[in-house]
């Protein structure tokens, strides 16, 4: 049984801020953990906009605070996100994602990550075996 606090996770090299100061990412389970799936608890600062293509992950994405929007790159559709709302990105979507008021995700990628990733100039977590 693997059992982690988050509050202690956030002191751990497992708190992962963006280069650019727009995200931070509290990586909870990691392939190492070998679950088959990574769980992480992501904020986007208020005001920030993000964009990601995770060409090589699917991820499973549920809104626990703030406000915001994410929009489809393939077809410019726009999607309100408030607390309660889930979106997956089952097709290896590009997307935008805004934060109005902050935005705390839960978030689930499969395949895992190891925690050690950074997106690339795509916005994608590259493979590591």
């Amino acid at each position: 049984m693997i059992v982690r606090q988050l509050s202690e996770c956030e002191k751990t090299e497992r708190r992962v801020v963006s280069p650019d100061g727009k995200w931070q990412s509290v990586r909870m389970l990691l392939k190492g953990d070998d679950m088959g799936y990574s769980f992480h608890i992501t904020t986007i600062f208020a005001g920030e906009e993000c964009q990601f293509h995770y060409q090589n992950h699917f991820e499973s994405v549920f809104c626990m605070e703030g406000e915001g929007e994410i929009e489809s790159r393939e077809d410019g559709k726009v999607y309100p996100i408030t607390p309660g709302t889930l979106y997956n990105l089952n097709e290896h979507d590009r997307h935008t994602l805004r934060a109005f008021k902050e935005l705390k995700l839960a978030c689930v990628f499969n395949p895992p990550v190891t925690g050690k990733e950074v997106h690339n100039k795509d916005g994608a977590y590259e493979l590591v075996d």
